[in-house]
Parts: structure tokens; C-alpha cells; sequence
């Protein structure tokens, strides 16, 4: 699209996707990134990875970390983070993203979650390296499953079930939450939120970058671009997923995909297509 790069401006920069067609809800990830930096973003799904080389900075539940070389990632879903370089020449990693239903059908254990996004274990690291990178080049679906039976455990001594330690009760955060999940494809207002939370307009604004660790904004974007990787991976024109996630054109989706995920809705829909 003109005015919009096909990839990253940098040559160091560069992200590539792959899914797996017999194990839905697997989605792999390489990317080399020196001087791109990451708008916050989500998964909705366990995002599992390893640091190949250099450092990455990253905020998390409203917390800077910096994970090394040989640094172990373990994310939640539905939690927004950012990314950027910590080190000359950037870094490398490799990332596997397993959806929660995925990983309760495959290990018959419920409410999986890490309490820490981020550790220093070097033969964990490198064996979660070498399943990613393994599971991208191997073909046959019986030795795929297999492979992704190993990466869980490799990395289950860390994981936690029965759900995390957080309040049950419903906060009037969380009914925002929802209602954005809702109505991420239409227009929302500061006004509309707030009045959802109870609260006026600053007042909530103020509260919810506190609970959230982001603004409205920030969030609704966030959803909308997660649901544009869903429908991208379904195959719709990017044109068409524009609009079903409330943008106002293909070149706003692609400048939005494109900081969020380092790669355009377009590329990425030729990669995980064609893997």
C-alpha cells in the first residue's frame, strides 16, 4: 500500500509467523528486532519463549523488565505488553503461542498460569529454542504434536494451576473490560466507558491506566488488532477485516498491525496461510 512499508524500515529488523495446520490454536514466532519498538499488545494466548542472543525490554502489568541471552518468557494471555531493545544491535528470539484450550486439551490440567513473565535458566531457554525451531521445520503432523508435548514439559515446573491469585469478585474495571471486548468494532467514547465504570469521564480515565497499566485507547486497540489477526488467519481481505475491527480504512490497519506486531496484516496473512 503506498506510504506503508511491506516491512520493517531497519534491515536489522525483522519478524516472521507460522501456524501449524493440524494443531489449531499453535502459532510460532522469530523475529530479530534492533530499533523497532512495540506498542502494547496482546496475544490472548500463553506466550512461551526464549532470548537468543541480546536483551529485550519490556513492560508488563505495568512493570519494566529486561530479559538476557538464555532468559525463559512466560506470558499470560489477555495481558498487554510492550517490547524494544535493551542492547546494541537489538535481540533475537523465538516464541510459541499456545491457546488456553489447546493447552488444557492436550495436558488434561485446567486454569494454567505463570506468576513470572521472566527467568534466567539457560538449559530451559535453550531447550524451548530448539522445540520452536524444530516444530517450524518439521512437516509431519503425529511428530508436531509430540514436539509441542515437549515444550509444555519443559516448561510446566514453572506454570501454576486453579486459576490466579486475584480477587473472584468482578471489578467495574473488568465489566469495562468486557464491554470493550464487546464492542471493540464500533466507536467508543470516554464518556460511554465511564459510564459503564460509574465513574465521570478524568476520574475513570485516571483509575483505569491504573488498574490496566494502558489507556481506553490503548486497550480498544489492542483487541481490535488481536481480532484482525483472527480474521486474517480465516482468510479475510484485509480491506474487509478493516472494517469488521472498527478501522476506519486497510491503510489504518496496517500502520496499527504494523506497531503492534512488526510485520503488515498482509504479510502476515501470506505466512500463516502458507505455513
Amino acid at each position: 500500500m503506498q506510504g506503508v512499508p511491506e516491512q520493517f524500515t531497519d534491515e536489522q529488523d525483522r519478524a516472521r509467523f507460522r501456524h501449524l495446520a493440524a494443531i489449531p490454536g499453535v502459532e510460532l514466532y522469530h523475529a530479530h528486532i534492533a530499533n523497532y519498538a512495540f506498542e502494547p499488545h496482546t496475544h490472548e494466548a500463553f506466550g512461551i519463549g526464549t532470548i537468543e542472543c541480546g536483551a529485550e525490554r519490556f513492560r508488563y502489568r505495568g512493570v519494566d523488565h529486561v530479559a538476557a541471552v538464555n532468559s525463559l518468557v512466560t506470558m499470560n494471555p489477555d495481558e498487554l505488553h510492550t517490547g524494544e531493545a535493551e542492547t546494541h544491535g537489538g535481540w533475537r528470539y523465538r516464541m510459541i503461542y499456545l491457546e488456553p484450550d489447546l493447552l488444557e486439551q492436550m495436558t488434561g490440567v485446567k486454569q494454567w498460569w505463570f506468576t513470572d513473565v521472566e527467568r534466567h535458566d539457560p538449559l530451559r531457554a535453550l531447550a524451548t529454542g530448539r522445540i520452536i525451531y524444530d516444530l517450524w521445520h518439521q512437516p509431519d503432523p503425529l511428530a508436531q504434536q509430540g514436539l509441542v508435548l515437549d515444550l509444555i514439559d519443559n516448561f510446566r515446573p514453572y506454570a501454576r494451576h486453579g486459576g490466579r491469585q486475584i480477587p473472584t469478585r468482578q471489578t467495574r474495571f473488568d465489566r469495562v473490560r468486557e464491554y470493550v471486548y464487546e464492542n471493540y468494532m464500533h466507536a467508543l467514547g470516554l464518556e460511554e466507558l465511564a459510564q459503564e465504570a460509574a465513574l465521570s469521564p478524568y476520574h475513570f480515565l485516571r483509575q483505569f491506566k491504573a488498574h490496566f497499566h494502558v489507556t481506553p485507547h490503548q486497550m480498544l486497540m489492542a483487541v481490535r488488532l488481536w481480532r484482525a489477526k483472527q480474521f486474517l488467519t480465516n482468510g479475510m481481505p484485509a480491506a474487509e477485516v478493516a472494517i469488521a475491527t472498527g478501522l476506519s480504512d486497510q491503510s489504518h490497519l496496517t500502520r496499527a498491525f504494523t506497531r503492534r506486531y512488526g510485520i503488515t496484516p498482509v504479510r502476515y496473512q501470506k505466512q500463516v496461510i502458507r505455513g
